[in-house]
């Protein structure tokens, strides 16, 4: 018998890192003076963390706000669990270890845009962010 995990081929592979989310404002204030890239559903905030910070040196961190903009308590939720659920499938793949990332919504996009479309976005805006 397998599990469900191992039969889903739709979910993000296995890796040897953990996602870990942000939770301090000092956090998301040292992501956004960092690199940034605007999308169409989002804004991407990306930052390499010092070796001196407390968390584990090999994770990779994430992070997501919608300000008021976005709508009300509602609609900000739902702009966040899609957050959520492409930094699930995309990060473990393409994120970096040692890094943190921010997810912005954006009001009128976030929620509407189609999800595989999304995806896409997240995996052109890390790509130009750690190009750079």
């Amino acid at each position: 018998m397998t599990s469900r995990a191992a039969s889903d081929e739709t979910g993000p592979p296995a890796v040897p890192f953990a996602l870990y989310v942000l939770r301090r404002r000092a956090d998301f204030l040292r992501a956004a003076r960092a690199r940034r890239q605007a999308m169409p559903g989002f804004i991407l905030q990306a930052r390499r963390r010092d070796a001196d910070e407390t968390a584990p040196a090999d994770a990779i961190r994430v992070g997501f706000t919608c300000s008021k903009k976005v709508g009300n308590a509602v609609a900000r939720n739902r702009a966040k669990r899609r957050l959520r659920e492409i930094a699930r499938i995309i990060l473990p793949e393409l994120g970096r270890p040692g890094w943190d990332y921010v997810l912005i919504g954006r009001a009128n996009a976030t929620a509407a845009r189609p999800f595989a479309e999304m995806l896409d976005d997240l995996r052109r805006a890390l790509g130009k962010v750690h190009r750079t």
